[in-house]
């Protein structure tokens, strides 16, 4: 019998429209009014009851549904926050009490985490243009190999601390890890020429590769595809906060503490730092829940663990195993890994390093004093706050990451064609400068784009992370050598033309990772009806 006369069939059997037996989409996809519809009826679906009927069982009359029946289904109003926010109808209060709790505990301490590690790099850029270049005699390209040594320690670290991490727990790898690099920047404060600074920023890289591709995967392991986006994005934001807060503590204290006890300004900023991330990292001890299936997490009781897994399970979202050799088969013999390192690496080298920040070069070629070139910059951070939190929450509300990552691409490429021509009025430039911030919400979006195309195999979710992030800062420890050396500024004439292209590429990495993700969704899902 086909499909058409089966229908039919159906039709006449239980008395319902055709209309109903249209398959419905998965809880977790949709948006906010397809949510709400889909929660409206409580009770048991028409085929159900049209079953009952036909096996003869009696139901009440209000049961019986006419064929003739044609009232229309109301539209339920959906709540203004519902576009802003976490929004599904069928969750109960005990479910959103839980997601409040992991925004106010785990989301906190992975957010403080990241802003401290921020912070830190932040500082070498503030502290250049505040002393340390002249201090240091650092007239070549230093700055580019303090960048080099970081970003080499950092790749170094990468992959070893994501396998640490199937062995250890979080809550004690990665508090551990930020105590060492604190102690480190304090370091930085007593160093006395620039190749100390570039011995200790090795090592500071070295521990700092642990926290970014592990905070997305314990995210990851939390939080559900319609929440994911948003929390990724709002713990990416803490960059920015922590841009800001660098140049405005450098501006700080090197107006109120520069030669206080012999010590540069930009020494004290150092200190500063380390002093600040001394209790951020001692709660992470507390804070970091490590996973559902063996957390011990003081403010996560049995009952909610076990919730926690269920949410998990109910998204497709696998619980960690053994990394094993039939693991490393599974990750090798997939196109996730391949395919999601190569956006990951275009994405990371489309700019300057770190420590260059080319609106803050600009702004000291044009005489600009010590506290202006600190906070003027700082704009440029508000903007990348303000848009990496609003692509979250568009992300999600859309259920669509490759969209908003392109959204994000755009305004990268169009800045970095503006800078690239350079002679512009400065108005534009200065726009353009702004801009460019716009481009950094593609990182944690493509972050959680990845947790949801690996979401059915821990080990591959957590190796993959870490992949993206070592692949694309080994790429970071030379390019921008090339790209954007110190003495091409202010006007890094090739950097911004790299750049552009690189923009015009990632539009294409990202198109095809979205036809890849769609390929295999579709053949999961006729292997499914096939079985």
């Amino acid at each position: 019998m086909s499909n058409r006369s089966s229908y039919s069939s159906l039709d006449e059997d239980f008395g319902v429209t055709r209309h109903l037996l249209t398959p419905t989409i998965p809880p977790d996809r949709g948006t906010p009014e397809e949510l709400l519809a889909m929660s409206a009826d409580p009770g048991r679906s028409v085929i159900e009851k049209g079953a009952n009927v036909a096996a003869g069982r009696v139901l009440p009359e209000e049961d019986v549904v006419s064929e003739s029946w044609s009232a229309p289904p109301q539209k339920a109003k959906v709540p203004w926050y519902a576009y802003v926010w976490d929004y599904e109808p069928g969750r109960s209060k005990e479910e959103a009490a839980f997601v409040q709790r992991l925004d106010f505990c785990v989301l906190t301490i992975l957010s403080l985490g990241y802003f401290i590690k921020n912070l830190d790099q932040a500082n070498i850029g503030n502290a250049f243009v505040s002393g340390m270049k002249e201090d240091l005699q650092m007239n070549g390209n230093q700055l580019n190999l303090i960048d080099v040594a970081w970003t080499c320690g950092y790749v170094i670290g990468q992959i070893p601390s994501q396998i640490i991490l199937t062995k250890i727990r979080p809550s004690i790898w990665i508090p551990s890890c930020e105590l060492v690099w604190t102690v480190l920047t304090f370091c930085i404060a007593a160093a006395k020429t620039s190749d100390q600074v570039v011995a200790i920023r090795f090592f500071v890289g070295l521990v700092e590769s642990i926290f970014y591709p592990a905070a997305h995967m314990i995210l990851g392991s939390w939080y559900k595809p319609s929440e994911l986006a948003k929390r990724a994005c709002i713990f990416h934001a803490t960059s920015a906060a922590a841009g800001m807060f660098s140049g405005y503590l450098q501006a700080g204290v090197y107006k109120g503490l520069n030669g206080t006890n012999g010590l540069a300004g930009w020494q004290w900023l150092f200190i500063m730092d380390g002093v600040i991330s001394i209790p951020i990292a001692v709660a992470g001890y507390f804070l970091i829940p490590d996973s559902p299936e063996n957390s011990k997490a003081f403010y996560l009781n049995g009952d909610q663990l076990q919730l926690a897994r269920k949410r998990m399970t109910d998204v497709g979202r696998a619980p960690r195993g053994k990394l094993g050799r039939s693991a490393w088969k599974r990750i090798f013999g997939r196109w996730h890994l391949y395919f999601l390192v190569v956006l990951y690496i275009i994405f990371i080298n489309n700019g300057p390093s770190s420590s260059i920040v080319p609106m803050s070069l600009w702004l000291k070629s044009k005489g600009y004093s010590v506290a202006l070139i600190n906070i003027i910059p700082t704009s440029t951070y508000a903007v990348q706050l303000v848009s990496t939190v609003a692509f979250g929450i568009f992300s999600d509300l859309s259920r669509n990451r490759p969209v908003w990552m392109s959204v994000s691409t755009f305004w990268g490429l169009f800045s970095s064609i503006i800078l690239a021509v350079w002679n512009v009025p400065d108005g534009l430039k200065w726009f353009a400068f702004e801009m460019y911030k716009v481009a950094v919400p593609f990182g944690p979006m493509a972050m959680s784009w990845a947790n949801e195309i690996c979401g059915g195999d821990a080990e591959e979710r957590t190796i993959v992370l870490g992949v993206m992030n070592a692949m694309g800062y080994a790429f970071n420890a030379w390019l921008p050598l090339l790209t954007y050396p110190q003495t091409d500024s202010p006007e890094f004439h090739t950097g911004f033309i790299f750049s552009s292209v690189l923009f015009v590429a990632q539009f294409g990495i990202t198109g095809l990772v979205w036809w890849m993700q769609r390929r295999e969704q579709s053949r999961q899902k006729l292997g499914s009806v096939m079985a």
